[in-house]
């Protein structure tokens, strides 16, 4: 069967095209991309209990944290408050050792890996109540073997004494004695009582481990307060993200990235809703809240009081606004915000701020706000703190999402919501293109009147650059849909911003990779409508999940790529820069389950992206207009099954790369995806 290459270019492909959508879902955060490995770090745990319109939480700051000791007796452990490190994370810890080699530890998620010869960078903030040792001892151990240590010397204490830091009088006897020798101890090498101060150090892996403990131990008896304890890998990329995950990013060269949700942009109510102005600044400034995936998602509940497994899954904002655009920034990809509109999650909450309250003034406000963080002058408010912390140069934001997943009903009047939005956005900061929600599914009259509104809205030609359309399907859904975007109107753009295909079993298999291979042939060749495509969810810890399937799998020290990170990564490292018309020829071929998009780079290459659905190899037969085969030098890369699929694990696979000499004909093998290009 026969493809004829036309003579003939179509519309340009955005070369942003195919990008990543990150939601901290699955660990993706916490545990995963943030490279941060000692779990409930300021001890600002809570226990997640319920679901949506029956649902609480239960302190449990002490979470992930036990006694320890080298000698059998154990220290008493206290959380508590009272003068804390930062008024954003109120509680710290509170040991009180009756013997030297009297500790704590963390479980550290799956417990703590180290690469042998890897060093690894600890920090805390500690206060001496009443310690007469001179410092404590951070050790990596398993099973009484220690992999790993480092003696840090805590600063002695400066005794308080009134009248000491002054010039006044010192009166004769007892008290007088008092004030000499606490001004001759405050030397300035000591830290005040009641103050925090930061230590670190670094630790060198003697050897490959994984499942150990972090363990910290006084040097003798004495009460210590800690706060804000971690430890990084210092092969962290920047400092922040864990690197075989940021890799596995690098690798795909995404055009954008969408973030931070998701439904977490919501929260399961407002008060859990995510917050970008928390996110930035100082660390331990960043109030630490649960995480919406915490609590039992209401289509999976079993009871009145369902609890998670992971019911103490949190978001501590290490990885904030100001970390997601260094990672957009290091990756080359454009940065795509979303913000909320005022409004809890719509599957989980009838909660909303009323639209002519000071309240949703601050939501509008706020994306304001962040377009003056992210491009704003070192001289401007937003603009200085993101100098502040680290970065001068302007990020050079030009899109913003309003809401996620959003529709209008008799309650959320969502489609004002964005008429104010915009109407803010746009009169300070015109040149921002705005993405729309076109709410949960594409099949459904939801989004039919979500189009009616913004086609209504379409003479003004930035009111928005395009409508983010979500689902979540069958494989055979997709193939029975790879022409969907055909007979899309043409003046406003369509971001594809979720979307999976979902075998029965809700596994990672190589057939859900080829049904969202072959619709994507369909998004390229509707190159003019389709502006911006993610799959989703981006990440998934190994027992860990939350939602199934989703493109990159990890566990604490090995990283999966699934088939369908294997599109992905042959889509946008194989994107030509002008579609090829193919007249319906396509159409042709899907009747035989092969689905093809053709595209052209500026410097001449052609690029054949074709999927073979079918049991059987395939001959496809290539010529152009004017007849002359499609001959030549050319390189295939074709993903195939790999392998037997692991029990509840992503079915293995493999790009093969070879270089080749066309004759006019190309094998298809069965049940591949295959991206030929002509040199």
């Amino acid at each position: 069967m026969k493809f004829t290459v036309l003579d003939k270019f179509g519309p340009a492909i955005s070369k942003e095209m195919i990008g990543l959508f990150f939601e901290d879902i699955n660990f993706a955060g916490d545990g995963g991309l943030y490279a941060e490995m000692i779990e409930n770090r300021s001890f600002e745990a809570k226990d997640a209990h319920g679901t949506p319109g029956n649902f609480y939480t239960v302190d449990d700051n002490g979470y992930a944290w036990s006694a320890y000791s080298e000698n059998g007796e154990l220290p008493r452990l206290q959380i508590v408050g009272g003068t804390p490190l930062s008024e954003a994370n109120p509680h710290y810890m509170r040991i009180t050792a009756s013997a030297a080699g009297q500790g704590f530890k963390n479980k550290a998620y799956d417990g703590i890996v180290l690469k042998k010869g890897l060093e690894y960078n600890i920090s805390f903030y500690a206060r001496p109540v009443d310690y007469a040792g001179k410092g404590v001892k951070v050790s990596i151990i398993k099973d009484g073997e220690i992999y790993g240590e480092e003696i840090v010397e805590l600063k002695e204490v400066a005794e308080y004494m009134p009248f000491a830091d002054t010039d006044t009088e010192i009166p004769e006897g007892e008290w007088g004695e008092m004030i000499r020798s606490a001004r001759k101890s405050d030397d300035g090498t000591r830290v005040r009582k009641n103050s925090w101060t930061k230590y670190e150090a670094v630790i060198e892996a003697r050897d490959n481990v994984r499942g150990a403990d972090f363990v910290i131990t006084l040097d003798d008896a004495g009460v210590v307060e800690f706060d804000l304890i971690s430890m990084f890998p210092g092969d962290a990329v920047a400092g922040v993200f864990r690197k075989d995950l940021f890799d596995a990013l690098d690798d795909i060269h995404p055009g954008f990235i969408r973030f931070p949700g998701g439904c977490i942009i919501e929260g399961i109510s407002l008060e859990n809703r995510y917050r970008w102005k928390n996110t930035v600044g100082d660390i331990k400034d960043r109030k630490y809240i649960p995480n919406l995936w915490a609590f039992q998602d209401d289509r999976f509940a079993k009871g009145d009081d369902v609890q998670r497994p992971d019911s103490h899954y949190g978001q501590s904002f290490g990885m904030g606004f100001y970390e997601y655009f260094v990672l957009c920034e290091m990756l080359g990809a454009k940065a795509l915000p979303v913000l909320n509109i005022g409004a809890a999650c719509q599957f989980r909450s009838t909660e909303i701020v009323p639209i002519d309250s000071a309240e949703f003034d601050e939501y509008v406000q706020d994306a304001i706000d962040l377009v003056e963080f992210a491009n704003g002058p070192v001289s401007s408010k937003w603009g200085a703190l993101r100098a502040e912390m680290g970065h001068p140069e302007p990020f050079f934001l030009t899109m913003i999402g309003i809401g996620n997943e959003q529709w209008e009903t008799k309650y959320l009047d969502f489609f004002e919501r964005y008429e104010r939005f915009e109407k803010a956005i746009h009169e300070k900061y015109p040149e921002i293109q705005l993405v729309g929600s076109a709410g949960p599914g594409i099949d459904m009259s939801l989004a039919k009147d979500a189009w009616n509104f913004y086609h209504l809205k379409e003479k003004k030609n930035d009111f928005c650059y395009a409508v983010d359309e979500h689902y979540y399907v069958s494989p055979q859904w997709m193939y029975e849909h790879v022409n969907f975007y055909d007979t899309y109107p043409r003046s406003t753009g369509v971001f594809a911003g979720e979307y999976a295909a979902h075998p029965e079993d809700k596994e990672n298999t190589l057939e859900g990779a080829l049904a969202e291979a072959a619709m994507m042939t369909g998004f390229e060749k509707n190159a003019d409508v389709i502006k911006l495509a993610s799959y989703a969810p981006l990440f998934n810890r190994v027992g860990h999940s939350q939602w199934k399937p989703d493109m990159i799998w990890f566990d604490d020290a090995n990283v999966y790529l699934t088939p369908s990170y294997q599109v992905q990564k042959l889509f946008a490292n194989n994107l030509g820069d002008m579609v090829i018309p193919m007249n319906d020829q396509e159409k042709e071929f899907q009747k035989k389950k092969i689905y093809i998009s053709a595209s052209r780079k500026a410097s001449g290459e052609l690029i054949i992206k074709a999927v073979n659905a079918g049991d059987e190899d395939f001959t496809l037969e290539l010529d152009y207009e004017n007849g002359d085969l499609v001959e030549g030098a050319a390189r295939l890369q074709i993903l195939k099954n790999a392998g037997e699929k692991p029990e509840n694990m992503p079915e293995p696979s493999e790009i093969v790369e070879k270089e080749v000499e066309l004759d006019g004909k190309v094998k298809l093998q069965a049940k591949t995806f295959t991206v030929i290009t002509v040199l």
